[in-house]
């Protein structure tokens, strides 16, 4: 498994595509391959409103990467310092093996090279300490890279954070057993009634 974790936030997606387009300006990648894919869900319908979901799809960078295994030049490979799967222009010779074995459609044809591209975490920004294009650039905010451990408390942080959001009120019951308890109900002064004749 890689050393990094790419983690999309799907409930801050809007859908915007910045990810795909400054992974394209960074990669200088022509019309055609997409290296980081945001496919659309939906519309469907949640009550009366339509609900559209955002599923952002990057290479994953496998332990056991098919890709890697089924390059005959071994133009794809696997750096050992961090896991990170990547391709070695210099030995590719487009036979497009990779593109078949790949379950996720991480490798892509770059027409204009004649050769296959594929994310690789912007491992020239990683290496200088800097996140990847796709996840500086994101508008929303809703891509974090990093190390595992931090991924999890970084969900973690957002799970409390929603749920303390919906816990908003908290029904007290009276110290009575069994189905009889009730709500407390704050006591209230009742107001008079005014005087007969006044």
């Amino acid at each position: 498994m890689s050393e990094f974790y790419l983690f999309h936030d799907s409930a801050k997606c809007i859908g915007c595509l910045s990810c795909e387009v400054h992974c394209k300006e960074h990669k200088r990648l022509p019309i055609g391959p997409r290296l980081c894919r945001v496919e659309t869900i939906g519309p469907k319908w949640v009550g009366s409103v339509p609900k559209i979901d955002f599923v952002f799809m990057p290479c994953y960078h496998c332990d056991r990467p098919w890709c890697v295994a089924a390059c005959p030049t071994g133009a794809m490979q696997k750096r050992a310092k961090d896991g990170i799967v990547f391709v070695d222009h210099d030995l590719c010779v487009g036979c497009k093996a990779c593109m078949r074995a790949c379950p996720w459609g991480a490798p892509q044809w770059d027409p204009e090279k004649g050769k296959v591209v594929k994310c690789d975490y912007c491992m020239d920004r990683v290496d200088q300490g800097l996140e990847p294009a796709c996840v500086a650039k994101c508008v929303t905010k809703c891509l974090h890279f990093g190390k595992p451990a931090e991924m999890v408390d970084a969900r973690r942080e957002r799970h409390a954070k929603a749920m303390a959001a919906m816990a908003t009120e908290v029904t007290l019951r009276q110290p009575v057993a069994g189905p009889k308890a009730k709500p407390l109900k704050p006591k209230r002064k009742q107001a008079q009634a005014p005087a007969k004749g006044a």
